[in-house]
């Protein structure tokens, strides 16, 4: 309807009938405004809603991925076992090659397999007079370690008694027990098999080695009545006797007879 429609039907009528359809016609606008701004306020509400628990599912499947892919990196990542070695010290008593055994176990135990880690894990691991030779090298030339195999040839060429290995050989072929009680004596035989890496001595041969220079007595007796095929096998045996005979040694000398005392003469006070 047009202004002047409005105009027209409104001047047919008195003032206070204008006045309440004007009033009327205002009430009415101001409802029909009301029910669009209700209807926009329910829409946007059903719309944030909406957006709420798309962002609440985008949220769950990227934690959900995020975990996923955390766990499938904590199952790839290796475990790694810290294992502490022994300091070489650069001195005869030594044993260099025992001491690459010891480190290169713990490298694999660690894990670590970049060469420049691996030397400098060793090189932490030097002590007396092997570490400051190893620092006066790497001050004249940071690159004299390039590897692992470097190092340790240059270890060897510097600190490895010439001919040590035939020294350990000739030393075990003519071992005898001495002074040194059982497992003094196993453990120096140990150290010198340890010694020699190459051209290996044979298990039978260590196990009379070891059965025939133990001094002569009960131990040698029953070893002598055993069939042993490896030395660690013999070493065990050898202990066990040996401790068995010291605990019968213990127990026997423990021991007191009772003290007797002759019936017909005063009673001791």
């Amino acid at each position: 309807m047009g202004i002047h429609a409005v105009s027209v039907m409104l001047e047919a009528l008195n003032r206070d009938a204008q006045h309440a359809t004007i009033a009327k016609f205002i009430q009415n606008e101001l409802d029909a405004e009301r029910e669009k701004v209700a209807l926009l306020h329910q829409q946007g509400s059903q719309q944030a809603e909406l957006l709420r628990e798309q962002g609440a599912q985008q949220f769950e499947l990227f934690r959900q991925q995020q975990d996923a892919a955390g766990g499938s990196m904590h199952s790839r990542r290796p475990e790694t076992l810290k294992i502490d070695i022994s300091k070489y010290r650069g001195v005869e008593e030594n044993s260099l090659l025992r001491w690459f055994v010891e480190l290169d176990d713990a490298i694999r135990a660690r894990r670590i397999d970049d060469g420049d880690m691996q030397v400098a894990f060793a090189q932490s691991n030097l002590a007396g007079r092997a570490k400051p030779w190893a620092l006066r090298l790497k001050l004249h030339d940071p690159y004299a370690f390039g590897s692992l195999e470097v190092f340790k040839s240059r270890l060897i060429q510097t600190f490895e008694p010439p001919r040590a290995e035939f020294r350990a050989r000739a030393e075990l072929l003519k071992l005898k027990q001495g002074k040194r009680d059982v497992h003094a004596y196993a453990q120096h035989i140990r150290h010198l098999t340890s010694c020699i890496s190459s051209n290996l001595v044979d298990e039978h041969t260590l196990v009379s080695v070891f059965m025939q220079c133990i001094e002569d007595g009960p131990v040698k007796t029953h070893l002598f009545r055993l069939e042993l095929d490896s030395l660690e096998q013999a070493i065990s045996t050898a202990e066990q006797e040996d401790f068995s005979l010291r605990q019968a040694r213990a127990s026997s000398t423990s021991y007191r007879q009772p003290r007797r005392y002759d019936s017909g003469g005063p009673e001791p006070m």
